[in-house]
C-alpha cells in the first residue's frame, strides 16, 4: 500500500490532511502486520521524513504574509509603509531565511511587515516575473527586498542576523549597526550587561568603554575617531562600545552616571576610575589620554554677572521700581544664569551699556534682572522665556523687544525707539489638530487616548521650530481617529517646566509615546512628516494584528 504524497503547498490544512491519511495508513498497517515491528518502524521513519517539510512550515510565524497574487502584493505595499519581502526559488529554498524572519516579525510587529513570495509555484512565478525578481540567481535561492511608502527602497544587503534585521526594519534609512562596520573591527562590541561584567572581570588591560545610543549625533561623529584610536592602541588597551539606550540598561546607566550620550568610562582591572570628557578629541588625543588617564578637570565656577565689572545696572525685587523712577527711559533684560542665549547676549549688552550708561547725553540706560533670584519681578511681568527684553518709559512698560540681541541694534533702538514688528503667532495660538497641554490638563487628556505622541518643546529652540510643521501635518492626518492624539507641551510656560522634569525631558524637542496616560517609550525616529506618521501607523497596525489574534 502506497502512502499519500506530501502536498506541495505547505499549510495547516495540508498537515491535517497528511495526518489523517497517515493515521489511516498506520491503522491498516497494524491490522495486517501487527507482528512485523521492524516494518512498522521503517514506515514511521519514512512518514516522518515526508511530514518534516509540513511541520517546518508550521514554524513559520503567521505574522509573515504569504503573497502570490499581484493585486494582493500591490495592496500590501499601498497599505503598509515598511515592508521586507523574501522572494524564494522554491517552497523550501528560503527555509533558513523564513525561520529567522519569523522571529524578526514577532519583534517588529506593528512597526514593519514581512512578506513571503514563493517564486516556485505557478502564481508566485507570475508575480516574481512582473516585479522582475529572480531568486534562483541568488546564493541560497532567496532574495530580500525592502519597500518603503509603497515603492521599492533597497535590497537588504546587511548580515542575515536577528539583531541586524530588527535594527534595519526599525530604521530602514538609518546606518547599519556599529559592529557591522568593518572599520570598527578593533572595537569590542558589548551587547548585554552580563558580557560587560565578564569583560571587566577577565580583562587585564585598561578598558575605555563608550556608552552610546544609535541615534545620538555626537556618538556618530565620535565613532570613527574611537575606531581609529582602537586600531592604533590595539594590544595595549581595550576600547569597547555598548548601546545602553534600551530601558533594560537603566541600572547600569545609574551605576556609572550616564546622563547623556556618549559617556566614556575608564576601567583598570575591572574597577571604574575616571570619565573621559574630550568629546571633540582626535584619535591621538584618546591614545595620549589612555597613556596617562586623568579625571576631568573641575570646571571653574562661572562668576555671576552681578559680580563682574559690568557697566549694566543690575536690579533686584527691591530696587526695581525706584530705578525706573530715576531713569525715564530704560531697556531691561530679564535673564537666567543658565540660559545659553542669555550668555551669548551678555557681551553685546555690556558693550552697549558701556556707551549708553556712561554718556552724559544718553537717550536711555540698560539694566538687567536675574529672575531666578528676583522672582517677584519675573512673575509681575509674566516672564516665561529667556532672555526677555522690555522697554520702559517713565516707569511704564511700553514694548517687548525680541529682536534686540546685539550691540548695534540696542544702541540704534535707544536713539529711535520704535514699536517692534508684530510678534510671530505662537504655535499654540495657530489653528491645528495638535492638542496643546499643560500641567493642569496633561494627565486627564492622555488618559483617554490609546496612543499619544507628545512633543515637549521650547518656542525659541531651532530644532523644535523645524519639527513643528511636520508634527502638525501628522496630527492633521490622524485627527478623525479618536484613539490617537498628537500633543505638545511648551516647557517654558508657567508651571509646565515642572511637568517636563517629571516626564524626563532633558533637551528640546523630546518626544514621548504614551498609552492611556502611561509612558511607553521615547520616540527617537525621524523628525520629518513621514517619521511621525509612520510611527503612529505602525502602532495602529499593531493594534489591528492584536485584534485579529484575539478573534
Amino acid at each position: 500500500m502506497k502512502p499519500c504524497a506530501v502536498p506541495k503547498i505547505r499549510g495547516k490544512s495540508d498537515c491535517a490532511c497528511v495526518s489523517r491519511r497517515g493515521n489511516g495508513i498506520m491503522a491498516s498497517w497494524n491490522q495486517r502486520h501487527g507482528s512485523r515491528m521492524r516494518e512498522e518502524k521503517m514506515f514511521m521513519l519514512v512518514l516522518l521524513v515526508w511530514l518534516l517539510p509540513v511541520l517546518e512550515a508550521l514554524k513559520m510565524s503567521p505574522l509573515i504574509e504569504k503573497v502570490s497574487d499581484h493585486k494582493d502584493f500591490k495592496k500590501l505595499l499601498r497599505t503598509r509603509t515598511n515592508v521586507l519581502v523574501a522572494y524564494t526559488k522554491t517552497a523550501t529554498s528560503g527555509d533558513s531565511h523564513l525561520k529567522l524572519l519569523s522571529d524578526v516579525a514577532q519583534t517588529v510587529k506593528g512597526q514593519g511587515t514581512i512578506a513571503w513570495v514563493n517564486c516556485g509555484e505557478s502564481e508566485g512565478r507570475k508575480l516574481c516575473k512582473k516585479v522582475k525578481v529572480d531568486p534562483s540567481s541568488k546564493h541560497g535561492g532567496a532574495e530580500l527586498l525592502h519597500y518603503k511608502d509603497g515603492t521599492f527602497h533597497t535590497e537588504y544587503n546587511r548580515p542575515a542576523t536577528f539583531k541586524s534585521m530588527v535594527a534595519f526594519l526599525k530604521d530602514p534609512s538609518g546606518p547599519p549597526l556599529w559592529e557591522e562596520n568593518p572599520e570598527a573591527k578593533d572595537i569590542v562590541h558589548v551587547e548585554t550587561e552580563k558580557d560587560f561584567r565578564k569583560l571587566l572581570k577577565r580583562e587585564e588591560r585598561p578598558v575605555l568603554m563608550m556608552f552610546y545610543a544609535p541615534w545620538c549625533g555626537v556618538c556618530k561623529r565620535m565613532q570613527p575617531v574611537f575606531q581609529q584610536a582602537a586600531t592604533e592602541t590595539k594590544g595595549t588597551y581595550v576600547l569597547a562600545g555598548m548601546n545602553v539606550h534600551p530601558a533594560e540598561f537603566d541600572g547600569l546607566k545609574q551605576e556609572y552616571n550616564v546622563k547623556g550620550y556618549p559617556t566614556f568610562c575608564y576601567f583598570e582591572k575591572g574597577k571604574f576610575l575616571h570619565h573621559f570628557e574630550n568629546y571633540g578629541g582626535t584619535a591621538k588625543d584618546i591614545a595620549d589620554w589612555m597613556k596617562n588617564p586623568q579625571p576631568p578637570q573641575p570646571k571653574t565656577p562661572e562668576v555671576p554677572w552681578t559680580e563682574t565689572d559690568s557697566p549694566v545696572f543690575h536690579l533686584t525685587d527691591d530696587s526695581f521700581d525706584s530705578f525706573l523712577e530715576e531713569h525715564p527711559a530704560a531697556v531691561i533684560m530679564f535673564y537666567a544664569p543658565w540660559c545659553g542665549h542669555c550668555k551669548k547676549m551678555k557681551p553685546e549688552y555690556d558693550e552697549a551699556a558701556e556707551i549708553l550708561n556712561k554718556a552724559a547725553d544718553s537717550p536711555g540706560v540698560l539694566a538687567a534682572v536675574d529672575t531666578t533670584v528676583h522672582k517677584a519681578v519675573g512673575e509681575r511681568f509674566k516672564i516665561s522665556g529667556f532672555p526677555t527684553v522690555k522697554y520702559f518709559v517713565k516707569g511704564e512698560e511700553k514694548y517687548t523687544l525680541p529682536h534686540l540681541r546685539n550691540k548695534d541694534k540696542i544702541i540704534e533702538f535707544m536713539h529711535n525707539p520704535q514699536a517692534p514688528p508684530p510678534p510671530e503667532q505662537s504655535w499654540e495660538d495657530k489653528p491645528s489638530s495638535v492638542s496643546h497641554l499643560g500641567l493642569e490638563d496633561f494627565r486627564e487628556a492622555l488618559k483617554k487616548k490609546k496612543h499619544a505622541l507628545v512633543m515637549f518643546y521650547a518656542p525659541w529652540c531651532p530644532h523644535c521650530k523645524n519639527s513643528v510643521p511636520h508634527f502638525t501635518t501628522a496630527a492633521e492626518l490622524f485627527k478623525e481617529d479618536r484613539k490617537i492624539v498628537y500633543a505638545a507641551v511648551d516647557c517654558t510656560r508657567g508651571q509646565n517646566n515642572e511637568l517636563c522634569k517629571q516626564e524626563g525631558v532633558e533637551g528640546y524637542p523630546t518626544f514621548n509615546h504614551y498609552n492611556y496616560g502611561k509612558f511607553v517609550e521615547k520616540y527617537n525616529g525621524d523628525r520629518g512628516e513621514a517619521g511621525f506618521i509612520n510611527f503612529m501607523r505602525s502602532l495602529r497596525g499593531r493594534d489591528q494584528v492584536k485584534r485579529k489574534e484575539e478573534l
